[in-house]
């Protein structure tokens, strides 16, 4: 793969940090690879929003994660979290949907939620985490749906914190079934920049991944891709 094929994937990639423990120095130097590399954006905890839109200035876009990684927060919860987050400077919020109320069929109850989450995110970009490997394919396809519906920006498949991470045949179902104003977000699992490709090549706009610049790092194509800027150790 030249680095041509490697700058055009990392332009797709929320270079993600979700650690249960990372810490500043983990989110900084996230930062710094991201600006480094030119990723979309760095996906990072809500309590670091506000530091690292501090440090990052304009120079990248802040994502954050809201009722992560199980989803049943209450939608008011959500909904405090979203405006705290978009307060503190975040431009794109990743939302994990209640899987007991897809179980329990209540996709109106759904709906309701991804709805009341836009309507304060506004012109901010929201990703709907519908955590693929919990639900039947049924499941997914309503989900589109629902998402579709609901007026979504992106469908986005994993947490990263369950079984399973993404998979071509779920970033290909999406493709099949959400509207054209969805877009897909492939995430978790991503190992290697062959897969990144196949994911993009499938359909996804985004990829949510802790590994892809690493491996561009470590890619013998990798020279003149940060711009020789000094990459943190």
């Amino acid at each position: 793969m030249d680095k041509t094929e490697i700058k055009d994937i990392l332009t797709h990639v929320d270079h993600t940090q979700l650690s249960q423990t990372a810490g500043w120095e983990d989110i900084r130097i996230l930062c710094d690879e991201a600006m480094a590399y030119h990723t979309a954006s760095v996906c990072i905890p809500p309590s670091y929003v506000k530091q690292a839109r501090e440090y990052v200035g304009d120079r990248m876009t802040v994502c954050t994660v809201i009722g992560f990684p199980n989803g049943y927060n209450t939608t008011a919860v959500k909904a405090f979290e979203t405006r705290k987050a978009l307060e503190d400077g975040a431009d794109e919020i990743d939302m994990v949907i209640n899987l007991g109320w897809v179980r329990d069929g209540s996709f109106d109850l759904v709906e309701a939620e991804i709805r009341s989450l836009k309507e304060i995110c506004g012109d901010k970009i929201l990703k709907v985490i519908i955590e693929t490997c919990l639900l039947t394919e049924e499941e997914k396809v309503r989900m589109c749906q629902v998402v579709t519906a609901a007026g979504g920006d992106f469908i986005k498949t994993s947490t990263g914190f369950s079984k399973a991470g993404a998979t071509p045949e779920d970033v290909r179902l999406f493709a099949e079934h959400v509207g054209e104003n969805v877009q897909i977000k492939a995430a978790g699992g991503i190992g290697s920049l062959e897969d990144a490709r196949e994911f993009l090549d499938l359909g996804a706009g985004r990829l949510g991944s802790s590994r892809v610049v690493r491996l561009a790092r470590e890619a013998e194509t990798i020279q003149g891709l940060c711009g020789g800027m000094e990459m943190p150790v």
